[in-house]
């Protein structure tokens, strides 16, 4: 008999797949890929930071262009699809509050909210659009803090929480000395959240997905961490690769010809560590070459921007845009296994199939 893959309810929403695409920013996911991931019966998700760096007066006036550029994608990925959509939202962007309100008033299905703690948001306007939220955690000493403020505060608590581990790309919620250590790997502090978060669910009568994330790869990997307990996973490394990722072809050739050896992590410009595909731009940057920039804004409030030797959102943008001399891409540690581009709907159907075929004793 075949074992099926259990769906995934967050608030009043219930995917299909227990599967989130992770929210990747900076123009990495936008309609194409949400959209695609949604109509699979998957949850979508648009990434918020940078998303106006599209816009023609982005450099000028970039809070209005990062609101009207979320407003826009929010409405193409509605076009593409009647599936469940979600935007992630870092709460270190300096205009974070403008762009969850954004998100809130185009009644968005799921936000999720990491890169710091989600304690000040709008409870009352989210629930009268039908809007979930869910909190990105690294450990269950953050998930505990967001909950118990949140009951404090609100008598009320959010929608789910996704767990992060280290094996993840792009900041790390992490040291860097933490991220090789055992205690700080996913088996161990998803368990750990697991139980913060029963107490919760116990205080409100109410069910609470825990979403594993950081280093699922495949079919085999979604089955172990649904086993120890969690209500489906989080991928974003995987859909980089596919033809509906939002990414230039030169982004996602990168992901395909990566080793190992080239995932490194670097200490990024605002203040956290970072898993990165090694190229000749970081190379530069390791060796002390100093790119020129001028910071019309500061995007990240933990930004050091007088002493950044680039600025990270630029190097984004040039990856995502196929300029890999002027910028890098960030991956998560399993993105070397990826050998091929392929469609959203046969990484899918790969993933359940495996799923399928791994007995619970594997």
């Amino acid at each position: 008999m075949k074992c099926e893959l259990p769906h995934l309810r967050i608030g009043g929403y219930e995917a299909k797949m227990p599967i989130v695409q992770g929210g990747m920013s900076v123009g990495i996911s936008l309609d194409n890929l949400a959209s695609a991931v949604a109509n699979e019966g998957g949850i979508g998700v648009i990434g918020a930071a940078g998303i106006g760096m599209m816009e023609p007066d982005f450099d000028a006036n970039f809070r209005e262009a990062n609101k009207r550029a979320l407003k826009t994608v929010i409405r193409k990925t509605r076009s593409k699809t009647n599936g469940i959509v979600g935007v992630n939202i870092m709460v270190a962007l300096t205009d974070f509050e403008e762009l969850v309100e954004t998100a809130i008033d185009e009644k968005t299905d799921i936000l999720f909210l990491g890169a710091g703690l989600p304690l000040k948001v709008p409870i009352e306007e989210a629930r009268k659009r039908s809007t979930a939220i869910v909190p990105i955690v690294s450990s269950a000493k953050a998930a505990k803090l967001i909950f118990d403020y949140w009951h404090r505060r609100y008598g009320d608590i959010p929608d789910g929480v996704v767990v992060e581990g280290p094996l993840a790309g792009g900041h790390l919620g992490f040291k860097k000395e933490q991220i090789e250590r055992e205690e700080y790997q996913l088996e161990r502090i998803l368990p750990e959240v697991i139980k913060v978060v029963r107490c919760f669910e116990e205080l409100y009568s109410r069910k609470i997905p825990v979403i594993a994330a950081g280093g699922i790869f495949t079919g085999k990997d979604i089955r172990k961490y649904i086993e120890m307990g969690s209500a489906g996973v989080q991928m974003a490394t995987r859909f980089v690769a596919t033809e509906e990722c939002d990414a230039s072809k030169e982004f996602k050739e990168t992901y395909v010809r990566c080793t190992k050896k080239d995932l490194i992590i670097i200490d990024s410009p605002v203040g956290l560590p970072g898993r990165a595909i090694n190229n000749h731009f970081l190379e530069e940057v390791n060796k002390g070459t100093k790119k020129p920039f001028v910071c019309p804004w500061k995007c990240l409030r933990t930004c050091d921007v007088v002493n950044s030797p680039y600025c990270i959102g630029s190097a984004l943008i040039n990856a995502k845009n196929g300029m890999l001399n002027d910028g890098f891409a960030f991956a998560g540690a399993n993105a070397y296994r990826i050998h091929s581009i392929t469609t959203v709907k046969e990484l899918m159907k790969e993933l359940v199939e495996d799923y399928r075929s791994t007995s619970s004793n594997s």
